[in-house]
């Protein structure tokens, strides 16, 4: 029963939650209105007047680097939950973390040899 009324007050407060969230946006686009002109269409360039396009075409190498880079620091994050708990864990938690190890240098070792290390003009985005 008690499980049953902490359900009931968390669904009416994340109800009451999403009716305020809809109201506040409702009533600043209805208030506000929507009046476009052509400086508030343009992206801004901390004063600078406006040069060039902004879309410009990342290559493709700053991504790979990008996402090795969360890969590898959420492994550190790992890495130091478990020493943290490194006591506790004993023999079994070292074993599992030297696996753990083997296989982000497995990963590792494939983006090299595929080239995503790699700053060299002569590969492309199908290389990788």
């Amino acid at each position: 029963m008690q499980n049953l009324q902490s359900s009931t007050v968390i669904g009416l407060f994340a109800l009451l939650a999403l009716i305020t969230l809809v109201s506040l946006l409702w009533l600043s686009r209805w208030l506000g209105g929507y009046r476009p002109q052509w400086d508030k269409e343009q992206p801004f360039e901390c004063g600078v007047p406006p040069t060039g396009d902004a879309h410009v075409q990342t290559p493709i190498r700053f991504y790979v680097v990008a996402v090795s880079f969360l890969l590898f620091d959420i492994e550190a994050a790992f890495l130091f939950a478990w020493a943290a708990a490194y006591w506790e864990l004993g023999m079994q938690g070292v074993i599992g973390v030297i696996v753990f190890i083997l296989i982000l240098l497995l990963g590792l070792v494939y983006e090299w040899r595929k080239g995503g290390l790699s700053w060299s003009p002569d590969r492309t985005a199908r290389d990788l």
